[in-house]
C-alpha cells in the first residue's frame, strides 16, 4: 500500500446570504428551483438539521414549512416533508426530488399552484456561504481518527459527515472515504458509510463512530 495520507479534520463557519429571488405561490417556487444556486437549495433542506444539531429525528425542510403554513397545503406539505435527503448523494438530486414533488402537484391542481400568497408570506430564497478551514488536528490511523472525532467540535463533524456527502456524491462521508483509499478496510469503510446521519443526533453519531474505530484499531 502506498504512504497514508494523513486525515486533515477541518471544520466550517456558515453564513447566510439573501439572494434577492423570492417566490409568490408554488409555480414561482418549482421554476425558482430549475436555477436557484445549489447554496440556496442545501441552505433550505438543512438549515433547521444546522441550527438543531443536537436534535432528532429528521427535521422538515423550509420548503415544506411553507406550502403548510404560507398557503395551507397540508397534503403537499406532508409530500415535501417525506423526501428522504438520505437517498440523494448531489445537491441537484435533491433540487430534482422536490421538483418532482412541485411538478406533480401543478399537473393535478394547477388553479392551486398558481395561487399567490398573502403580502408578507412569499418565500424567500436564502443561500448558504461556507469558509472551510484546518481545525488542527490530523491522523494517520484509525485510533487517531477515533482520538480526533472525540475532540472535534459539532461543526467539524458536521462538514465531514454531512456535507462530505453531498460534495463526494458518492453516498458516503469524509471518514469512511479516507480509511477506503488510505487504510484499505473496505469491509469498515462500508460499516461507518451505513450511518443515516439525518436519523441521530451530532452526539449519537459521534459515539457510534467512535466504538466502530476503537473497535477496528
Amino acid at each position: 500500500m502506498s504512504e497514508i495520507k494523513p486525515f486533515i479534520f477541518y471544520t466550517r463557519l456558515h453564513l447566510t446570504e439573501l439572494t434577492g429571488i423570492k417566490a409568490c405561490s408554488i409555480d414561482d417556487m418549482r421554476k425558482i428551483l430549475d436555477y436557484i444556486p445549489g447554496s440556496s437549495v442545501y441552505h433550505h433542506t438543512h438549515r433547521f438539521l444546522q441550527q438543531h444539531q443536537y436534535a432528532s429525528p429528521e427535521p422538515p425542510n423550509d420548503f415544506a414549512y411553507w406550502v403548510k403554513n404560507s398557503l395551507s397545503e397540508d397534503e403537499l406539505a406532508e409530500r415535501l416533508s417525506s423526501i428522504n435527503i438520505i437517498e440523494y448523494d448531489s445537491i441537484n438530486g435533491i433540487r430534482t426530488g422536490i421538483a418532482s414533488v412541485l411538478n406533480d402537484f401543478a399537473q393535478q391542481y394547477p388553479v392551486r399552484a398558481s395561487r399567490v400568497v398573502n403580502p408578507g408570506d412569499e418565500f424567500y430564497f436564502l443561500k448558504s456561504v461556507s469558509f472551510i478551514f484546518p481545525s488542527g488536528y490530523s491522523a494517520s490511523d484509525t485510533a487517531g481518527l477515533a482520538d480526533g472525532i472525540e475532540r472535534a467540535t459539532t461543526d467539524s463533524l458536521y462538514f465531514h459527515i454531512f456535507e462530505s456527502r453531498l460534495r463526494l456524491e458518492k453516498g458516503g462521508n469524509d471518514i469512511s472515504a479516507w480509511i477506503e483509499e488510505n487504510i484499505g478496510n473496505i469491509k469498515l469503510a462500508q460499516e461507518l458509510k451505513r450511518f443515516d446521519p439525518y436519523t441521530h443526533t451530532m452526539e449519537e453519531l459521534r459515539g457510534s463512530i467512535v466504538r466502530v474505530l476503537r473497535r477496528a484499531s
